[in-house]
């Protein structure tokens, strides 16, 4: 019996130490919800058009300069307009998308841009041409707010970042196809090649029509409309397990202010929201946590622009015409490595961004963003300097432009949209990320028409270095103005934000409190 008692301890023991031991283990690798992954990639199909449009413009404006004899003014305004013009569906998505739902706004973004693309297909002249952009336009200011705000709303929180960050993968995709599009139309004549590059982008569109009748709907639109048995659902479908779709149900009701001994499939609310009142919420009367959340998230919006991630993409082919690259058909070919690295690099960001964290690689991709921007600006004012080609700058040229894009894709690219979507809270998200998408538009807009007059100006490397220049006071804004979230609750967000430095705090007590200590303390951070 003694041999059995002493057995008895000896096993209880070690299941004790196990379980010490096991306290501070990393937690277990999440599953992979298959379902959720496949709604994310049918709603950021409505990113592909922003890319392709970006990608295929780059070589299909020379063709179309040719083709009707336009200006060098023209063809700048024709390439950025498109972002002005998404003004004006982002402005309106955050609105239509509070009223009718998150799922039927990606349809309607889809339908409005395939008649964009077909009317610019069929442009027989210049102001046709823009008028089908300013269709398109809209439809793409209307994915750009929907992408986002739909995947955060359905992803899982362990797998929110990679989920998220699908948008600008998707992006990316497009500006490598619009390449693609520009190399295999380039040997049509020129008054059809332009019309096929352009035309072809209603395609995706088409796609995102049928694949959408497989989405469900967002849970947390559902919850505000008071469908708690429709979003039960979803959340079952989405998430890892039941009670993890138990506990975002119950988050997702908190912060909806709807109480939790409501457990019936539909309750009626005092009033349903549909977007009232979130303005003056966000920019008339913010908490400090809203107006830090508002700062952060418009903040990163316009310095992913501002540093000239578009000049760099949409004007490649120029760049490397500048650096000395005569042959067009080798110009299209180094623009397509440009595309190909850009989506190879992004691709390993998604999934980096729930292991590292968003911080760091943001604040890493920055700093080489900086470092490739300046060595460019360095380069091509050497070859603007000699007669001759030089060879190793021509090859410096080329490499930093490689550089400059694989680090804007590894950190600045995806992160401006998780960041900025999963940052504001429930009923604020839908108005304030279209907010962002505005600035982020704006600043495409400005930066896309203003580099053919920048660079005449300050000459093409001084431009590149006036982008580097502004590229650390964005690393210094980063650094200072924006909390980690990795790992957080869209809820939990709030608490992260009005602290400005002292996040750290409000990062480990909700740590703290996720062990099962600290309960009564959430939310007191002095």
């Amino acid at each position: 019996m003694a041999d059995q008692r002493v057995e008895d301890n000896a096993v209880a023991g070690q299941l004790q130490n196990d379980h010490r031991i096991a306290d501070f283990d990393h937690p277990q690798k999440p599953k992979t919800n298959k379902f959720a992954i496949a709604c994310a990639i049918l709603a950021c199909t409505t990113s592909i058009l922003l890319g392709y449009d970006i990608g295929v413009m780059s070589g299909a404006n020379i063709f179309i300069q040719n083709d009707l004899k336009i200006s060098d003014t023209q063809t700048a305004v024709l390439a950025g307009t498109l972002n002005i013009y998404s003004l004006i569906g982002s402005a309106l998505a955050g609105r239509t998308s509070d009223w009718i739902g998150r799922r039927y706004t990606v349809v309607l973004s889809g339908v409005i841009f395939f008649v964009g693309a077909l009317l610019m297909g069929l442009a027989p002249g210049y102001a046709f041409l823009m008028f089908g952009r300013f269709v398109a336009g809209i439809g793409v200011g209307y994915g750009l707010m929907i992408a986002p705000v739909y995947t955060v709303e359905i992803s899982p929180t362990l797998s929110r970042g990679f989920l998220t960050s699908f948008p600008e993968v998707f992006v990316n995709l497009g500006i490598l196809l619009g390449y693609v599009s520009n190399y295999a139309f380039s040997k049509l004549p020129t008054n059809l090649g332009w019309r096929y590059m352009l035309g072809v982008g209603a395609l995706p569109a088409v796609v995102l029509a049928v694949g959408v009748l497989a989405m469900p709907e967002s849970p947390r639109w559902l919850v505000m409309q008071g469908r708690l048995g429709d979003a039960k659902r979803v959340l079952d479908k989405t998430s890892t397990s039941k009670e993890e779709a138990q506990l975002r149900l119950d988050d997702i009701k908190e912060a909806a202010g709807i109480p939790m001994h409501l457990n019936e499939d539909v309750v009626s609310l005092t009033k349903q929201s549909h977007g009232e009142g979130v303005w003056r919420q966000l920019i008339l009367h913010p908490t400090p946590a809203v107006l830090h959340i508002l700062i952060a998230a418009l903040g990163i919006h316009f310095f992913q622009q501002v540093t000239g991630i578009d000049s760099v993409v949409l004007y490649s082919p120029r760049i490397f015409a500048k650096a000395g690259i005569t042959s067009y058909e080798h110009t299209l070919l180094a623009t397509v490595a440009v595309g190909f690295i850009k989506t190879i690099f992004i691709f390993i960001a998604t999934f980096l961004l729930d292991r590292v964290g968003r911080r760091p690689l943001l604040l890493t991709s920055m700093g080489g963003m900086i470092f490739s921007l300046a060595c460019l600006g360095a380069a091509l004012t050497v070859v603007e300097h000699h007669d001759s080609t030089i060879p190793w700058a021509v090859a410096l040229c080329i490499t930093m432009v490689l550089f400059n894009v694989a680090f804007f894709s590894i950190g600045l690219g995806p992160i401006t949209w998780v960041y900025s979507s999963e940052i504001f809270p429930l009923k604020l998200r839908a108005q304030g990320v279209s907010l962002g998408v505005a600035i982020n538009r704006v600043i495409s807009g400005i930066i896309s028409m203003t580099f053919l007059s920048l660079y005449k100006a300050i000459t093409i490397g001084g431009a590149f270095f006036l982008y580097a220049g502004i590229g650390v006071l964005a690393w210094v804004f980063f650094y200072t103005m924006l909390p980690e979230t990795q790992g957080r609750t869209l809820e939990e967000m709030e608490l992260l934000f009005g602290k400005y430095h002292k996040w750290r705090q409000a990062n480990a007590m909700l740590k703290k409190v996720d062990h099962g200590d600290g309960d009564e303390n959430k939310g007191q951070v002095n």
